[in-house]
């Protein structure tokens, strides 16, 4: 991650995600530009695999207006509810859960 104008990108957006992970974030590469961060990559050899398509979560629920400036307290109210059900969750995709053998 860096600092950038993307949603996820705001200082105030990577101070929620913070202040909501259990374990340090390091990011090397937080004050660098975009290009820097590319011409790092060729030299790395990590750009040709970066550019590839992917579906991910983020751009499969990706807001339509993301939020710029998170409420701390609205994310941490939004996890204690998962973490209120997250064992049901399990639950139900452990036993709906197929094994599929690739040859």
């Amino acid at each position: 991650e860096s600092i950038g104008q993307v949603a996820s990108q705001t200082m105030h957006s990577l101070l929620c995600t913070n202040a909501v992970c259990e374990l340090p974030v390091y990011r090397p590469l937080i004050g660098f530009d975009k290009n820097d961060i590319v011409d790092i990559s060729r030299k790395i050899g990590a750009y040709d695999t970066s550019i590839l398509p992917y579906e991910d979560c983020c751009t499969i629920f990706v807001a339509k207006h993301p939020v710029t400036k998170p409420q701390l307290k609205i994310i941490e109210r939004s996890e204690t509810k998962l973490k209120e059900k997250i064992d049901e969750l399990m639950t139900t995709a452990i036993e709906t859960a197929e094994l599929v053998i690739a040859k």
